[in-house]
């Protein structure tokens, strides 16, 4: 009985997992597609939506896992607040499922607009659904986007757990998914310049893999030719293990001691 329902519970987090990220890509891939194919909003709206993915898919998840909706975040968690190891790929699937989903079904609501902007599916529209160096026109090089990717997610990842420890100034349960969400919008506002703050290895590549099996034939090269599918993978797994040993050697060992860490506190 006790396995069947650690089983149990377990699909149920993937399955939160799952959603969370899946509503973080909706509007996220959503709204790119509709400034790159349709022309209506900016860069503002990008990162302002991408932020609001976030929050909701946060609040979809929060209760039932803490709302990882990330691998880097549960590979953070793992190294340095307990999170179960075995969970971790489990995790990292379920995430990267759901943006899959996610971004199929942007990609067939879209399919119209997208024809129209980009008949040929090319890298102009591509950035709908994945990242590239320079946001596909600047000149900036795979190694300056996997540059980037590990500062952006060590940024997160330094202030989400910030942000989720007791013993710093964690706010409300209420309140995390908000200024989690802000710290996305701030992100893509500092530092989406150089390769597009997937900073979430779920996030680029299951849009990625979606939008190459829906007629984006060179979705896993950046716009040199060169193979960058994996920069924001093993970017932001870099920069997400960089950041929470820095908030943990720098901030964490000096705080006042005595109470549970975690706010949102992983399954056991």
């Amino acid at each position: 009985m006790a396995h069947i329902l650690t089983r149990r519970k377990l699909t149920g987090e993937l399955i939160a997992e799952f959603l969370g990220t899946m509503v973080l890509i909706l509007f996220g891939c959503g709204v790119v597609a509709q400034v790159i194919a349709a022309e209506l909003g900016d860069h503002d709206s990008i990162a302002w939506a991408w932020g609001i993915g976030v929050t909701l898919g946060v609040y979809v998840a929060g209760r039932t896992t803490g709302a990882h909706i990330n691998p880097a975040v549960t590979l953070g968690f793992a190294l340095f607040r307990g999170f179960p190891w075995p969970k971790v790929l489990p995790y990292a699937l379920a995430q990267t499922l759901g943006a899959f989903v996610a971004a199929l079904i942007v990609r067939w609501n879209y399919s119209e607009v997208l024809a129209m902007a980009d008949p040929g599916h090319t890298i102009k529209t591509q950035i709908v659904f994945s990242t590239l160096p320079g946001n596909g026109t600047l000149p900036v090089s795979m190694w300056g986007g996997l540059r980037d990717q590990v500062i952006g997610t060590a940024i997160l990842l330094f202030v989400v757990f910030a942000l989720s420890d007791v013993l710093n100034m964690a706010p409300g349960a209420n309140m995390g998914p908000f200024l989690i969400g802000l710290l996305v919008v701030g992100i893509g506002m500092s530092f989406g310049t150089d390769a597009g703050y997937a900073i979430n290895p779920a996030r680029d590549f299951g849009p990625r893999l979606a939008s190459w099996l829906t007629g984006y034939d060179g979705a896993w090269r950046d716009q040199y030719g060169d193979p960058y599918w994996w920069v924001p993978i093993v970017g932001p797994l870099v920069g997400g293990a960089l950041g929470t040993a820095l908030y943990q050697l720098c901030i964490a060992r000096f705080l006042p001691q005595g109470e549970d860490r975690d706010t949102v506190k992983p399954s056991d």
